[in-house]
Parts: C-alpha cells; structure tokens; sequence
C-alpha cells in the first residue's frame, strides 16, 4: 500500500490546521502538494477556536488602531512591520473565506462584527462561537475537492532532510522522514519546498486546552535542522480549565466570571481579594496567576468557580454549553461549583521567520503558530493567531511561486535495521508523565530562578533517556512526540532564564520588574 504513494512533490506541508490548508489551496492550481498530518485531518487546535478572526472591516475602525492594540498587548515586543503586515491584509483573507463557503454569522446582510479582550472596535468576524471548526470544515471540503493535493493522515514528521547532512551543498531542506502508522513504516518524502504548519506545543504542560496533537513538532524538528527560535518563554495560560480525570481540554469561559462567578477555596473562602482590587474581573495573566498561586500555596489539585448563586435559570440561559458539559460529568453549576484549574493554552513563540515565512534553512517555510513572526510579542491579542495563520499562509505560498528551486538530488531512505521493537513502553509514558508535571509546577504560569534550574537539570536528564531509546529501537509515535516535546521544553527554559525581567506572559519572582529597554529572546542552535 504504502509503495504505490508517490513520494516526490513540489511541496510537503506538515500539518492540516488553518494555516496548512489554506497554503495548499493558493499552491494546488500550480503545484503537486502533499499534506501530511500525524492523525486525521481535522484534529488541530483549529478546529477548537470559539472565538474568532480579528479584521478591520468597520468604517469606524482603522488599520492603526488594531496595530495599536496588538502592539499594547504584546507589551512592547511585537515587531511593528510584522503587525502592520498582518492587519492590513487580514481583510484580504476573510473575502478569501467567503469565496470558499465560510459561513460567516451576518447581521442586516453585513458581517456581524462582535468585540473581544484587548480590542479598541468591533473587528472579530465569527460564525457564532465555533469559528475555528467552520473555516476548518470548509478548507477541508475543498482541500478533497483539489486534484493536485494528495492527503496523508497518520503520517507522523520523524525529522527534516537536509543537504550538509547528506555531504550536498549549498544548504537547504530536501525533505522529511515521516513514519506511517498504517504500515509502522518510515517513509522518505523528496520536495524542493517544505512548509512547516505544525501548531503549538501545550502538551509540554500538565493542563492544556490543546489537543493531544500540540506537541511542538515543528519546534523541534526545525531547531534540530539549524534554525534559530524566539520568544520560547511566552506561553500563553487560559485561568479556567475544566478539572476533570474524564475531560482534559474543556474550556469554562471567562463569561461565567463576568456573570458573577466567584473563585474560591476547598473550604468555601474566596481568595481573589487578595490579589486585585478587581476580583474575579482582572485579566487573564493576573487571575491565571491568583490560582497558580493558590494552588502551590496550599498543595491543591485545583479551585472552584462558583456561579451557583444566581438563579438556576439564569445559568442555564447564559451557559447553556458549559451547564450541559458539566452535568454529563455529573456536575450540576446551579448547585456545586465547577473544580478549575489554569491551563496552557497559546505558544507566543515559535521558529523565527520573516514576512514570507522563511526560515534560516532555504527550502523551509514555517507558518501558523509553530511560528514565530513578530506579531504576538510577549502575549498574544485575541483572535490575531487565526488571521496571522492565513495571512503568512497566502505569503509563503506567494515567496513559493515566485521561487524556482531544483527537485532535490537523491535521498537515502530511512535506516532501521540495527533498531528493535521497544520492550519497555512505559519508559515513554513515564518519561511524558513526569516532563509534563515539572514543567507545570517549576515552568508555569510564575516562574524563578530556582525552579528553572531544576527544571533544566531533570531536562538534561530526560534528554539523556529519551535519545538512548531512539537510538536503540523502533520509532513510535508516542516517542517521537516526546523526543519534541522534551527539546521544547529544553527551548522554553533556556528562554526564560535569559529574560531577566518581568514582562507579558514571563512572570518572574526574582525579575518582577518591566526591563525599560523590549528585547526578543532569539536561541541559534550553533
């Protein structure tokens, strides 16, 4: 089965999320296109935006103004030309969705534009609140519908192939190794380009609102190839996650606390009076870090949020979703509170590229939020991570067609036949257990010098292990989505003990100040 695929191409996108689909389509009238994907097509965080795309498309609003607002959530580190770039094309990309079928929530006959946190004017356009899973059905509808798209699900990216590797100059990618789960074997896949659109790596965490599939990938194997990264230290963290043993990523939106949800302790105490003269209303970060706090203070698995108090009509009429989810789960909002916990949930950084979506590697573009563009800085404005995965998609896409590069010379396949069949599996889960929670508890929503150290010290030590059994035996992809998720959490220690400051997402006992002079945090592999 396997050997009737063709494995050469024009281009290989490694990923099927917003941003690897739509450069599929601006490359498929032209090129011969693979995507691959490690599960099935639509199992990215894509899929799971509720919220929506941020565009200026109100006379009222201005290009300047959402440039404005980026630029003060990103608290003075996103890059201007990177932002500027980004929202004056963003209205491009939302005509771009319409004329592929988007069905985007109207009101009168125009785009029903509704505002979210951090934004000056109403500029999210949005289908109801499942904004994300609309546009990703839609892509997908079309992506089968393009005869020069060949889709391969359960191909999961073992490594890049690069030039210096193989004794071939100049530099560049060739290609990738990707491991079929279908017939457990590692094929070699040859293209003059390759984009990387691979998304984020939340499962670095304990608790996350991503899906299992953010597991840094295209971090990884791209740091792994010779490019640099940035802002590795900016993970953004959603305060109210769902705690449950059944349900990992369910989200309890910040709604229930602007309708008077209340935080509190076990034992019935609310706690944010403590913290912000604001309450239950404080931003993100400073709710997020509240918790956190509370949590290590008192050895808790978890808070409760607490909205019982108001009528049970009024719950079931404001929170309908949430009141459903929760009594499947034999939770009942209009008489108990909800057990909560801070979860990750954006990676800010990413493989630093430029305007076309360049990497350092020629032959290597990376898009979406494996990136790392300039636009987010260090905290991520609302509904800006959709629009900057189609925006850069269009761009590479374009850098791509103006871009003839030779087939790749001929390329070894892969060589496992000194490798055997893992005897000890739970190695792996073991080693994924322990990653995930040192990394909650020393590099998480507050972090200081002491539990970066130790967290670089188990780092070292895991790294150790994990490289010793890929070398020994057989790739799964349970090992491979370690071996990536222990560089990335190699990459987002080193970046938070070069920050000594406090600044956006980076909270920092020991630097709590703001530094008066923004600097990225750039890491080279050399």
């Amino acid at each position: 089965m396997s050997q009737a695929i063709p494995r050469d191409f024009d281009v290989l996108i490694v990923g099927s999320g917003l941003a690897g689909l739509s450069a599929a389509l601006h490359l498929a009238p032209t090129h011969r296109v693979a995507i691959l994907t490690k599960r099935m097509l639509g199992d990215g965080s894509s899929g799971w935006a509720q919220g929506g795309i941020a565009a200026v498309m109100d006379k009222d609003d201005s290009f300047q103004a959402h440039v404005d607002d980026t630029l003060v959530a990103g608290a003075g580190l996103s890059d201007p030309a990177a932002t500027r770039f980004v929202v004056e094309h963003a209205p491009e990309s939302i005509a771009w969705l319409q004329s592929l079928g988007v069905p985007f929530t109207e009101d009168d006959g125009h785009l029903h534009l509704t505002r979210e946190g951090g934004h000056s004017a109403r500029r999210i356009v949005h289908v109801t609140d499942a904004t994300g899973a609309a546009v990703q059905q839609t892509l997908i509808r079309r992506v089968k519908q393009e005869p020069n798209i060949t889709l391969l699900e359960h191909h999961m990216l073992v490594d890049l192939i690069i030039a210096s590797k193989l004794g071939h100059e100049p530099e560049r990618c060739l290609g990738l190794y990707a491991l079929d789960e279908t017939t457990d074997e590692v094929l070699t896949f040859r293209a003059p380009h390759t984009i990387l659109a691979t998304g984020g790596a939340g499962k670095v965490y304990l608790y996350t609102t991503n899906p299992d599939t953010s597991t840094g990938d295209g971090i990884a194997v791209a740091w792994r190839a010779g490019c640099r990264v940035t802002n590795m230290e900016f993970i953004q963290f959603h305060p109210t996650c769902l705690y449950h043993p059944h349900v990992k990523n369910f989200l309890i939106s910040e709604a229930v606390r602007g309708e008077g949800g209340q935080l509190k302790l076990p034992d019935g105490t609310r706690f944010m009076p403590n913290h912000d003269p604001r309450l239950e209303l404080a931003p993100r970060d400073v709710v997020a870090r509240a918790i956190d706090f509370e949590m290590k203070k008192h050895g808790l698995d978890c808070v409760l949020l607490d909205i019982s108090h108001q009528p049970p009509e009024f719950v079931k009429e404001h929170f309908p979703n949430i009141h459903a989810r929760c009594l499947d789960l034999g939770i009942d909002i209009t008489r108990e509170p909800i057990p909560v916990v801070p979860a990750a949930h954006y990676t800010c950084g990413g493989i630093h590229t430029d305007l076309s979506g360049r990497t350092d590697l020629p032959g290597l573009h990376a898009i979406g939020e494996t990136a790392y563009t300039g636009l987010h800085g260090a905290n991520r404005l609302a509904s800006n991570s959709l629009v900057e995965c189609m925006v850069f998609a269009r761009s590479a896409a374009n850098d791509i067609l103006a871009t003839q590069l030779a087939l790749p010379p001929a390329v070894p396949p892969w060589d496992d036949s000194r490798v055997t069949d893992p005897d000890e599996t739970v190695v792996i889960s073991h080693n994924w257990d322990e990653l995930r929670r040192f990394m909650w508890d020393y590099v998480g929503i507050v972090r200081t010098n002491k539990r970066l150290d130790r967290a670089a010290h188990r780092i070292k030590l895991l790294q150790e292990e994990i490289q010793e059994f890929y070398s020994a035996f057989h790739v799964t992809r349970d090992l491979l989505e370690l071996r990536n998720l222990v560089t990335v959490a190699e990459l987002i220690v080193r970046s938070a003990q070069a920050r000594h400051e406090s600044r956006g997402l980076h909270f920092s006992r020991d630097y709590p100040q703001m530094a008066d002079v923004a600097v990225p945090t750039t890491l080279s592999p050399s």
